[in-house]
């Protein structure tokens, strides 16, 4: 039987990604890894690692066995050679370049999921391309409506909103933006989790979830509202609950996953519990997609010391959608 086919792409080459799939493709992991990068980058990164690494050119055949150390690779090449630590803006296009062919390789069939390393975000608009993150790109190239959620053994967490500055956020959480969000969680983990009937808990936006209005109108007026009529429908929806104590343990055993209203309302909670095991997913694409929970720490690009346990991690939570799927 074939093994799933994993598009990884590398993400920002002056920073960790590189070097994390080396280390990726010298686990025993039983996937067909296909990485989507600069061919010599890999090597560059595996000598910094100290790895032997095979690569060898992707040609869509079917792969029943990967040995360790073995990988494959959909070449697309550097504007400008790497200086770790150091991003290069000419380098933008070919970030773009990576991601639009895993996309359109998932799309197309040629790969069964993509899992993707950390990015530098700034260097790609510091090309004078306007560029806000994965979830944002893939969304927009997939036509999509989708939700990011980070999940570990313990715990899922969706948002609500995702790269906005704080200020910007209140006037983000509209009924019809929730709908959506919720509508989307809702279905996924049906789907993509196997869980019948989901139980959803969903944070306040304000301290204490509002206090009754006294500490801001949003979840009397937009929230609490929404969730009625969705309950109506049937949906197991929570709260709105405090954040500051939605996520105690007699909390927790009452749902499958939380949605936070901002992107640092739960993740701190998420990242400091399981940092190396938190998967970072995007809802609501037509493909299965993953992603480390951290950035390109460029601090640690060039050492060879870049801890890939991230990347392991959702290798493997996009073999087990990818086997649910099926």
């Amino acid at each position: 039987m074939a093994l799933a086919r994993l598009a990884v792409t590398a993400g920002e080459p002056a920073g960790v990604g590189p070097e994390l799939i080396a280390r990726l493709a010298a686990t025993p992991l039983a996937a067909d890894l296909v990485a989507i990068t600069d061919r010599d980058l890999l090597v560059r990164a595996a000598a910094r690692c100290g790895l032997r690494l095979e690569l060898v050119d992707d040609q869509d055949a079917p792969c029943v066995r990967r040995e360790p150390g073995r990988l494959r690779v959909h070449h697309v090449p550097l504007n400008s050679t790497e200086v770790p630590g150091q991003p290069d803006p000419r380098n933008a296009q070919h970030v773009l370049a990576t991601l639009a062919e895993a996309a359109d390789g998932c799309m197309g069939g040629r790969y069964d999921a993509v899992v993707t390393a950390p990015l530098q975000k700034a260097s790609i608009n510091e090309a004078g391309i306007r560029f806000s993150g994965h979830t944002e790109f893939f969304a927009e190239r997939a036509r999509a409506d989708v939700v990011m959620m980070l999940a570990s053994p313990e715990l899922r967490v969706a948002l609500a909103t995702t790269h906005l500055p704080l200020a910007g956020v209140p006037a983000a959480i509209t009924r019809a933006s929730l709908e959506r969000t919720l509508r989307i969680v809702h279905a996924e983990l049906r789907a993509k989790f196997g869980i019948a009937e989901p139980r959803i808990a969903v944070l306040g936006l304000n301290p204490h979830a509002g206090e009754n209005g006294h500490l801001g109108r949003e979840e009397l007026d937009t929230i609490i509202p929404l969730l009625d009529d969705l309950r109506a429908e049937g949906m197991q929806l929570i709260g709105p609950l405090p954040a500051d104590t939605a996520f105690v343990p007699a909390q927790r055993v009452r749902y499958d996953a939380v949605l936070a209203m901002y992107h640092d309302q739960a993740l701190p909670v998420l990242k400091s519990e399981a940092f190396d095991r938190t998967v970072n997913l995007t809802l609501g694409l037509p493909f299965i997609r993953t992603s480390v929970d951290h950035g390109t720490a460029l601090d640690l690009a060039g050492t060879g010391r870049a801890d890939p346990s991230s990347l392991v991690a959702a290798a493997r939570m996009a073999l087990d959608l990818v086997a649910r799927s099926a």
